[in-house]
């Protein structure tokens, strides 16, 4: 089951929840989202040392801080970032996405608060930090999508967002690859709803946002995935608020 809005495609709502039972199997449908997760982390972890000055030793650095995830499916993020010590929020437009989260999150002692809600419809604000990986690829409206994750987000607040680029490096390594060869489910993304940074910091910079960085997510077939300056596969975006 999936809610109605006008930011959520049930069709793309529809084929992830149909992938969650096996969500967390690193050799399953999301073993893309396995690879690509640690150097995800590995940004944001970044981030947030620069953005709230904390030492990159501390074990638990948003130790205090809220932190919303949308888009969060079974909670790759959402469950590291509630080990990094914040109090986390995880939406996802899938109530089958929301079941296995919240299954999976409760063995391991984690206290996350799973919605299945739309950004737009959610009442939570003045998160510290706001999350939203590889979603707005999926989204039927994504200047709404973003103003709703400008909303939620505090004034002193951190955002990040990641994405793949229009390329033909994209389409050809993230539809035409990988789906052919099983790598992700048939179906997965379409190219034409991928965004350049360029037109998604335009979406951002409307809703009241200003991009501070921008670093590419390359693929190498010795190292897999890593974080470069070649954004022609997929990027990733740190925000704040215009000041």
């Amino acid at each position: 089951m999936t809610k109605a809005s006008s930011t959520i495609k049930p069709q793309e709502a529809a084929h992830f929840g149909a992938l969650a039972a096996d969500w967390w199997d690193p050799k399953g449908s999301s073993a893309m989202l396995h690879r690509l997760n640690p150097v995800r982390l590995a940004y944001i972890r970044d981030a947030i040392d620069l953005h709230f000055h904390s030492d990159s030793s501390l074990l638990k650095p948003l130790s205090g801080k809220t932190a919303l995830d949308v888009g969060c499916g079974a909670g790759l993020l959402c469950e590291p970032l509630a080990r990094l010590g914040a109090s986390v929020t995880g939406l996802d437009a899938a109530a089958e996405n929301i079941a296995v989260a919240r299954a999976h999150s409760g063995p391991q002692g984690l206290d996350i608060d799973y919605r299945n809600e739309a950004i737009e419809d959610f009442g939570g604000k003045d998160f510290d930090l706001v999350t939203s990986l590889e979603v707005l690829e999926h989204v039927e409206d994504p200047q709404g999508f973003v103003d709703g994750l400008a909303a939620s987000m505090a004034d002193d607040g951190l955002m990040i967002i990641s994405t793949p680029n229009r390329t033909a490096l994209s389409n050809l390594l993230l539809v035409e690859l990988a789906e052919r060869t099983g790598q992700v489910p048939r179906g997965t993304h379409h190219h034409d709803q991928f965004l350049t940074p360029d037109e998604l910091e335009k979406l951002l910079n409307n809703a009241g946002l200003a991009v501070i960085d921008t670093t590419g997510l390359s693929y190498s077939p010795a190292k897999g995935f890593v974080l470069s300056d070649n954004l022609s596969l997929n990027y990733l975006m740190t925000i704040v608020r215009t000041s």
